[in-house]
């Protein structure tokens, strides 16, 4: 009986991993029509609609004030900037460079959880962490298109940054609210904070051509990323710790790298499949848990 238990987590995680790889792709795309501000009010928006409806169906449980006070942090931080800074970087870095830099939040989560939720990370850990972030720097420089500006690097560390702050304001919450309840009060802060870009989506709306797509990828972000994907990470993230399930978003980058690939028709070079090999065996090393010594 215990055994779904040690796997769903597990494949929540990678759900997760595999719609958010592709939601770089998506923002690229989806930018083309909209502004970053409009279509990070549209993602949220439409996906607090989603999450809503299906929670509707569900128990609710009133939050308590310092449970309300963390979620209106993660909801600030993490649904509301980090989309707005990532939509902004990825008008000026490609969707390598941009996943590699962002990669530096599990880095920040490990610092603000050992602080805030003393979490205890073992040299296995943070072994696989650093080869799995090595990984992360091979596929970024095996798939940059060089174009990337330093603005949009500082943009992409302020995008992972916020995420980080997010996900541990959000960790303790999970623990006494349902990871449904807690993905659509987050998004809800967040679609609420993207508030004054409302006028800039009705216009954008307007003139975004039918057959550019820039909708239907604005729909998808709000559907899978968005309302599936932090869902199933709250539900992960409810049971374990910060740190090794944040160690699963290593494996974005490689996964990008192939959504890319089947959807753009961009093969992939021999250095960043290197890259992403690094990725897998840092996360296996990263999620391996130690046996205790003898004695």
């Amino acid at each position: 009986m215990n055994r779904p238990r040690t796997w769903l987590p597990l494949a929540a995680a990678l759900v997760s991993v595999c719609l958010w790889a592709s939601a770089f792709v998506g923002i690229r795309a989806a930018g083309r029509a909209f502004s970053p501000g409009a279509l990070a009010f549209g993602r949220l928006t439409l996906g607090s609609m989603l999450l809503g409806a299906l929670l509707l169906t569900r128990g609710w449980t009133k939050p308590a004030r310092g449970d309300l006070g963390l979620l209106l942090i993660a909801g600030l931080t993490w649904f509301g900037l980090y989309n707005v800074v990532l939509n902004d970087a990825e008008r000026r870095v490609d969707a390598g460079t941009a996943s590699m830099l962002v990669m530096i939040a599990p880095i920040v989560v490990v610092a603000l959880a050992a602080v805030f939720l003393k979490e205890r990370f073992t040299r296995t850990f943070l072994l696989g962490g650093a080869v799995a972030f090595a990984g992360v720097l091979v596929i970024g420089f095996a798939t940059s298109s060089g174009s990337a500006t330093f603005t949009g690097a500082m943009l992409c560390i302020a995008a992972a940054v916020a995420s980080a702050i997010g996900l541990v304001a959000q960790k303790p919450v999970l623990g006494r609210l349902s990871a449904l309840q807690v993905t659509w009060t987050c998004c809800t802060v967040g679609a609420l904070v993207c508030l004054p870009y409302a006028p800039a989506l009705v216009r954008e709306l307007g003139a975004a051509p039918a057959r550019g797509g820039g909708i239907a990828w604005l729909v998808f972000l709000a559907v899978f990323p968005t309302s599936v994907g932090f869902t199933t990470w709250a539900y992960a993230l409810a049971r374990g710790t910060a740190g090794r399930v944040v160690a699963m978003t290593y494996l974005i980058p490689p996964v990008t790298i192939v959504i890319s690939w089947l959807l753009l028709g961009e093969i992939p070079g021999v250095i960043a499949v290197l890259g992403g090999a690094l990725c897998l065996c840092g996360v296996y090393i990263a999620r391996r848990t130690p046996k205790p010594t003898p004695g």
